[in-house]
């Protein structure tokens, strides 16, 4: 597990790193360059990153992050259940 310290202190403005996604930016934290997955992006840098990509980019990304989500939610075993009756 990677963990992200300047100064000797954690860098606490980020997201916890958890790697759960697979797909991997080149971002620059502070003041080196480090390969983030994009769930572990700031909003701002998911912005940045996404800005001005087409439309199939996004297709991509929402079908790895469908994939992703399924494949926690399968080992872990959550299911969502709902508070209303049908």
């Amino acid at each position: 597990m990677r963990s992200r310290k300047e100064g000797g202190e954690a860098m606490s403005d980020y997201p916890k790193i958890r790697d759960l996604d697979g797909v991997y930016f080149r971002v620059e934290r502070g003041g080196r360059y480090e390969a983030i997955c994009w769930s572990d992006l700031t909003d701002e840098e998911r912005e940045q990153m996404g800005d001005g990509m087409p439309t199939e980019w996004w297709r991509s990304m929402a079908l790895i992050m469908t994939r992703q989500l399924r494949h926690i939610g399968d080992e872990l075993g959550i299911v969502f259940e709902s508070d209303e009756e049908d």
